[in-house]
């Protein structure tokens, strides 16, 4: 495949094996995942990780004020983990999860929302890294605490607010990453005391429909990919899913395709569907 037709915000596994240990290069293991799917991120992190990599816990790194799951920090406080981790505004970061293009995106969005310049994502994933018989250790990484500079785009965050009003207007079009079961309302959802369905109006963009083996698709086919959803390019976009996290695969997607005007709702379906009084479609868009 033709380097033109990949998207410029990933790098592969060669790419990222021979800067190993250069000044500069920040790596983090971005790994999480739900009860259902009976792994530990921490726990492989621990047991095996690409050298030199940082662990990014998803559950810790988030408001402990929130109500709701994996909530953004406040800039501040964002800027002093990051720099807890060693890491500057400068650094070239490349994210990874184990399955490649689940939980990565959403760290590689709040980097670049924070101000970061420079966030990759590892095309593939450690899965497959792994297999394929790269480099692997369970040491523990030494940090040098750094200062990374919040420079916090709020413009790129949807509140409820806005979702309320983007709804009632249709002034956005919203890509919902869910699964096809649980955006049309047959399937339930993983947490418990939340409807089913979607937001009036909403598309449906299965993050997994993005990805292959955990490798992003080319350019035209996550063109393809939208079209197919009913998704204008020309227009703005929210990207939505369970709790803010598979929402940023489908931001990854919109920024690959050079699409600019996208926000990505935070509080996603866990604030939207977890409030009775708000409205819920159910079946196709």
């Amino acid at each position: 495949m033709n380097v033109a037709d990949k998207s410029p915000f990933v790098v592969s596994a060669d790419w990222l094996q021979e800067r190993l240990g250069q000044p500069g290069l920040s790596v983090l293991d971005a790994s999480w995942y739900l009860p259902a799917q009976k792994r530990d991120a921490k726990a492989e992190y621990d047991a095996a990780h690409i050298p030199g990599a940082i662990f990014f816990d998803h559950e810790e790194i988030s408001d402990p004020d929130s109500s709701l799951p994996h909530t953004l920090l406040n800039p501040e406080a964002f800027a002093a983990t990051i720099s807890s981790m060693g890491i500057t505004n400068d650094d070239t970061i490349v994210v990874y999860d184990g399955p490649g293009m689940t939980t990565s995106p959403r760290v590689w969005w709040m980097l670049r929302t924070f101000g970061a310049e420079n966030v990759s994502i590892l095309d593939g994933g450690f899965d497959n890294w792994k297999s394929a018989g790269r480099p692997v250790t369970d040491e523990v990484t030494r940090i040098a605490p750094s200062a990374f500079v919040p420079n916090f785009e709020a413009s790129k965050v949807a509140s409820f607010d806005d979702m309320r009003e983007i709804v009632q207007r249709q002034s956005r079009q919203i890509a919902d990453a869910r699964s096809a079961g649980r955006f049309k309302g047959v399937d339930p959802e993983p947490r418990a005391g939340l409807r089913s369905g979607h937001m009036p109006g909403a598309r449906n963009v299965p993050s997994s429909s993005l990805a292959d083996n955990g490798y992003l698709k080319d350019i035209n086919s996550l063109r393809k990919v939208f079209d197919d959803a009913g998704i204008d390019l020309s227009r703005p976009v929210v990207t939505s899913c369970g709790s803010g996290i598979t929402a940023a695969v489908v931001t990854l997607a919109l920024e690959s395709v050079g699409h600019k005007d996208n926000i990505l709702y935070d509080g996603s379906w866990t604030e939207w569907g977890g409030d009775k009084n708000t409205p819920v479609a159910t079946g196709e868009a």
